[in-house]
């Protein structure tokens, strides 16, 4: 049974919540104004003068945002950060624009996607913070997101990710946020590995609660309507009277910011909702399998959350290309290369904003401009989770397996896996291939899960459950506001 979050569940779990929160000062924003900060209660704003964008600090949950100002300490709150990458770059006539997830807390936007799930719980009593442990099963970002969260909101997290992550993640995990974590066997691709540890979990720590970012709603509903929004207002700010909102491009992952797409669909009825995953374990696309290097986007199922009708574009993406071209965004051999060949230097300057996951976006957005022969007055959008700065230790592997960056590689690089970018392994969906990824959740959830076969119908034949999921902020606001009340916090700054 798929239920909404709307009512209190235990009373004296949420009295324990509301008192360690006064204790801690603790106030929680409203989705509202993480939506539009200028909502945010001045004083509020005037203590984060003081505060660093990552620092372990309760009012850094006001900025799990898409329109913090981008520096690293004392920000305020302005417009959404974005950047849009030229023709002379991308190689196609259509706009390309990316929001940048780099300037929230934790530098991936994935914090809103943890704050999306845990916030309904707490002021619902769904989640004990003074007995139990927050549980966040992750291909990377989302646990980062999660345990720091957690650390806000003062409960103790357990961050689960697969062990061939990028060691940056690990060594921020335990060493600043003090998290629990647990590596398991493997990749991006792994994520059977990571629920396999979460069944021994619920088997053997009764203390701990899942937060599942592939099954959790809350992550689906945050994107929906925080980073839905912020795509709207972007292209209000840049379209002209011949502008046409023509496609989104989101990596699935873990369906979450895909659900941006659902949103916008309400606004731009006749945009291309087009999903990216690599080449390397082609799961939507081909019903594939295998290992890749795009990290951060799980695969080898199909999320619980993902509202495959919404879908209507399936691209796979070499993860090589990702990697060279991580490498042309971020050597100075590469920006050498870019400037001299008419790249604006500003444009240059901002390409590592782009992590890993995020240039595979920008290769599927250029795959789907030429597949549907957009024109410059045709406007795409998607995603920079996060930045080359999560990409270090790559960057020196590379250099390591490959020696130097050199200026012809950097030639060949731009050429092929840009400027000659094609439309290979691009899937155009029809109704029963819709319906053929949605039937794959089956192996995942329902045999290896414990759902229930009659959800997965629901989920296909009722548009309205999607509908109601994706429109609880509402509700989650007034909790919020009720329980920000029962602290007391907020009339007394």
């Amino acid at each position: 049974m798929i239920e909404l979050i709307t009512k209190i569940k235990d009373e004296k779990v949420l009295e324990n919540a509301v008192q360690r929160y006064r204790e801690q000062n603790i106030i929680l924003p409203t989705f509202a104004q993480q939506k539009n900060p200028q909502l945010v209660p001045a004083k509020i704003k005037e203590k984060l003068k003081n505060v660093g964008l990552w620092d372990l600090n309760p009012l850094n949950l006001f900025r799990i945002t898409w329109k913090n100002e981008p520096i690293e300490k004392g920000g305020q709150f302005g417009e959404v950060n974005y950047i849009e990458l030229p023709t002379i770059l991308t190689g196609v006539k259509a706009r390309i624009l990316l929001l940048v997830g780099k300037w929230f807390p934790t530098g991936a936007h994935k914090v809103g996607a943890a704050y999306g799930c845990l916030a309904p719980q707490i002021t619902t009593g769904g989640f004990d913070p003074l007995h139990q442990k927050a549980v966040w099963p992750s291909t990377g970002n989302y646990c980062r997101g999660g345990a720091y969260v957690s650390k806000l909101m003062n409960t103790e997290s357990v961050a689960i990710l697969p062990e061939e992550m990028s060691k940056e993640r690990f060594e921020w995990l335990k060493s600043y946020i003090g998290s629990e974590v647990i590596a398991t066997p493997g990749c991006e691709s792994n994520v059977k590995e990571i629920y396999d540890k979460v069944w021994e979990i619920r088997r053997t720590r009764p203390e701990c609660v899942i937060f599942n970012q592939f099954d959790e709603f809350g992550n689906a509903v945050w994107h929906y309507n925080i980073t839905g929004s912020a795509l709207e207002e972007v292209y209000n700010k840049i379209k002209t009277a011949d502008s046409r909102f023509a496609a989104y491009v989101s990596a699935t992952g873990s369906a979450g910011t895909i659900a941006a797409g659902d949103y916008l669909r309400t606004i731009h009825p006749h945009i291309k909702v087009v999903a990216s995953e690599a080449l390397q374990c082609p799961t939507l696309y081909n019903n594939g399998f295998g290992g890749h290097r795009i990290e951060g986007i799980g695969d080898k199922h199909v999320p619980w959350i993902h509202n495959v009708k919404n879908t209507d574009v399936v691209t796979a993406i070499d993860d090589e290309e990702t990697m060279r071209l991580l490498r042309l965004f971020n050597e100075p051999e590469g920006h050498k290369l870019l400037i001299e060949n008419g790249v604006p230097a500003d444009v240059v300057a901002n390409l590592p904003l782009l992590g890993i996951s995020s240039i595979s976006n920008l290769l599927s957005a250029i795959k789907a401009a030429k597949y549907f022969e957009l024109t410059s007055d045709d406007v795409i959008f998607t995603v920079a989770t996060d930045s080359a700065d999560m990409y270090l230790s790559r960057l020196q592997e590379l250099k390591d397996a490959r020696g130097n960056y050199n200026f012809i590689q950097a030639v060949k690089d731009f050429e092929s896996c840009l400027l000659a970018q094609k439309i290979d392994y691009l899937l155009e969906l029809n109704y029963n291939d819709q319906r053929r990824i949605h039937n794959l959740k089956y192996y995942t959830w329902i045999e290896q899960q414990a759902k229930e076969s009659e959800d997965l119908t629901h989920l296909w034949k009722d548009r309205k459950i999607w509908r109601d999921l994706f429109n609880q902020v509402g509700r989650w606001d007034e909790l919020i506001n009720e329980f920000n009340d029962r602290t007391g916090l907020l009339k007394s700054l």
